[in-house]
């Protein structure tokens, strides 16, 4: 059983919105710690895995990349074990496949390689 698993995935058109969600499998483990954060991460096509979004346990610190910023907003509900991330004002860049991991909050790098199966975003002109 997958850890974290993503959805809400899909096509849209430039300018649309998304809300993609990320479950924790109950029975598994967070660090329920100010000191780590749940991250969402992107992959496009042909290029490596980039850093998005992240939000500490409390939901009291968030950051983002410069280039979602204003535009996508992440949110969580412990007690649901979820993560969720807003996106409205969807451009063509933003097409790739979304996942997300734990990271130390304040930094932009996952804490491990277990990845899930990400979601898909396909934003159209």
């Amino acid at each position: 059983q997958a850890r974290l698993v993503e959805s809400g995935g899909g096509l849209v058109q430039t300018g649309g919105s998304l809300r993609l969600s990320c479950v924790r499998s109950a029975g598994t483990l967070e660090r329920a710690h100010e000191s780590y954060s749940m991250g969402w991460f992107r992959q496009a096509p042909g290029k490596g895995r980039e850093f998005v979004a992240a939000i500490s346990w409390s939901g009291l610190t968030t950051y983002y990349d410069d280039s979602v910023k204003g535009r996508f907003f992440v949110s969580r509900d412990n007690a649901k074990r979820t993560v969720s991330l807003q996106m409205n004002n969807l451009t063509p860049d933003d097409t790739g496949v979304y996942y997300c991991n734990e990271v130390p909050t304040g930094t932009r790098t996952a804490i491990d390689n277990n990845w899930g199966q990400g979601t898909q975003v396909t934003v159209s002109t």
